[in-house]
């Protein structure tokens, strides 16, 4: 999914909270926006295994959704809807496509990294890949709550993010033909911090990711 589906969905979460508690909907919201997109930041360092924790962000969810609502403040609240979001993120990963250059061919079986069972999960492509029309639809979707319940400028960021969502859309396979053509014609240092999985080979079947 898109990184911006990832947010709306964490966004979902946050607008329930702040439904309940609306003297915390900026922080929800702020919480909301980075717990969506923290599991991406490992995109150069082992995607969707270094970040990525399906389980364990859950399970710590749990106490520290126990102490907002025991003891709800900036950083109690915040953290909860932080640890939801970036425990949703990892574990809707596993319904996209697989980790691989050209998702949509379906050649790996490799979605999302699970710590707790020590194996990765296969993708379940309800979403086929990241920039699918169902995932702008989804995304769409999850979007609603967000622009019914926040104000600026949180609505003014989902807006933008939701015309990032419909451009990132139709580049989508695009991009991926000229990243293969610039990246051919790259030179070994820049090719030494690319990541393996947008290193173009011959048989892409072939390919494995670490």
């Amino acid at each position: 999914m898109m990184a911006t589906t990832h947010v709306f969905a964490g966004l979902a979460l946050a607008a329930a909270v702040a439904v309940v508690a609306p003297q915390f909907a900026v922080v929800v919201a702020s919480a909301a926006i980075l717990g969506g997109l923290f599991p991406d930041f490992d995109l150069y360092a082992g995607h969707r295994k270094t970040l990525h924790f399906p389980v364990y962000y859950g399970a710590l969810a749990v106490p520290a959704s126990l102490a907002a609502v025991l003891v709800p403040t900036t950083v109690t609240v915040g953290l909860a809807v932080f640890l939801l979001a970036a425990g949703l993120h990892s574990a809707s990963d596993r319904f996209g496509g697989g980790l691989e250059l050209k998702p949509w061919r379906a050649p790996s079986e490799r979605a999302v990294y699970s710590h707790y069972h020590d194996r990765w999960l296969a993708p379940r492509r309800w979403i086929r890949y990241d920039g699918a029309p169902e995932d702008l639809l989804l995304a769409g979707a999850l979007s609603i709550p967000a622009l019914l319940v926040f104000e600026a400028p949180i609505r003014t960021a989902v807006l933008v993010l939701l015309a990032v969502s419909v451009g990132y859309t139709f580049v989508r396979k695009p991009l991926v033909s000229v990243a293969q053509r610039l990246l051919e014609r790259a030179p070994d240092a820049v090719l030494s911090v690319v990541p393996n999985r947008l290193l173009p080979l011959e048989d892409e079947s072939e390919r494995t990711v670490d």
